[in-house]
């Protein structure tokens, strides 16, 4: 990690990008940040214990389908990509290092970012493995049928993005580690530092 001051970890929801994140800023003592700080897409169309699902963002899952809601999303990140690559560039030059995640690292804006001292990897994940992860922190079994519909939207989203950046990164040659359902957080860290390094 010699003179690496970013490290950029992108890729899909629940991917596992803000629990390694965390993970590899302990690790090298840098900042850990995440792009929905920036400026936050509709999220994630289910209810937790601390806030329900805002008016807008039921009706953004309700009432698009996949490639509409790819579109929009895409959307969003190029209109926040400016805001990226100055935080990239204030921390790759001096100050603290970072660990920057978000899926709106997207891989052809990251490999055409001139900066030195900076690293990207993505973490990708089967489709089974998002859907458990999805459907958990939607706790699933629970909610209604209504509440189930937005979920598999959502999920159908998350998939499809993840087949766009993969199919970018492996064009582009940039390095991705698959997160596999028994893989710890620790291991996912190993392997993102030696992707980076």
């Amino acid at each position: 990690m010699r003179g690496v001051r970013v490290v950029m970890i992108g890729g899909t929801s629940h991917t596992g990008k803000s629990t390694v994140a965390e993970a590899v800023a302990g690790r090298l003592g840098f900042e850990h940040r995440s792009t929905d700080l920036l400026a936050r897409h509709p999220g994630r169309p289910w209810r937790t214990p601390e806030r329900e699902v805002p008016p807008h963002v039921a009706e953004h899952y309700a009432t698009l389908g996949v490639d509409e809601l790819i579109a929009s999303v895409l959307a969003h990140y190029e209109r926040l990509w400016p805001r990226i690559e100055e935080l990239v560039r204030a921390h790759a030059g001096a100050g603290p290092g970072l660990v920057l995640e978000g899926s709106a690292l997207w891989p052809e804006r990251v490999a055409a970012l001139d900066v030195p001292g900076t690293a990207a990897v993505w973490l990708t994940a089967g489709e089974d493995v998002v859907r458990a992860r999805i459907r958990a922190g939607g706790r699933y079994g629970e909610a209604s049928e209504a509440e189930r519909a937005l979920m598999d939207t959502f999920l159908a989203r998350s998939v499809r993005f993840q087949e766009l950046v993969v199919a970018a990164v492996d064009r582009l040659g940039l390095p991705r580690v698959d997160v596999g359902d028994g893989m710890s957080v620790p291991d996912v860290a190993d392997a993102v530092l030696a992707q980076t390094s």
